[in-house]
């Protein structure tokens, strides 16, 4: 969270010394300090996984920022920010990814631009680079 946007209050609070063990579920800002096996879920949050964090979970969530240590699958739909000293061991994907001198990644990341409607398709293009509109088919 150092360089990146702001993001809402904290609403849920992991602190060091707690070990929570199955899936979470949450709409808001998650900080994870203490240990978590499972799943994390968010529908529009952010997740922070904070220096003392150490995660073996899967993580799917709006934006993740990742200080701690995560082990699994982390999918964002709109960003994923990694700040030393992380340690992340699996595969990322999001549209936008940022890492930092420092981290440790051992995994794939995949850049994928979120599925999207009709109605957001020519916003979607500006995110192409130049030359690589996208071109309709008709089918008849």
């Amino acid at each position: 969270m150092r360089k990146g946007k702001k993001t809402a209050s904290i609403s849920t609070f992991i602190e060091a010394g707690v070990s929570i063990e199955g899936t979470i579920t949450f709409s808001n800002t998650i900080r994870i300090d203490g240990k978590l096996k499972g799943k994390l879920s968010g529908n529009g949050g952010t997740v922070i996984v904070g220096e003392m964090g150490d995660m073996k979970a899967d993580v799917n969530a709006a934006v993740v920022v990742i200080m701690g240590q995560v082990k699994g699958t982390v999918v964002a739909t709109e960003r994923i920010e990694i700040y030393p000293p992380a340690r992340v061991i699996g595969d990322i994907q999001s549209p936008v990814v940022s890492i930092e001198s420092g981290v440790v990644f051992i995994g794939n990341c995949s850049m994928k631009i979120p599925q999207i409607t009709s109605g957001q398709e020519k916003d979607a293009e500006k995110l192409l680079p130049p030359g690589k509109e996208k071109k309709s088919k008709k089918i008849f």
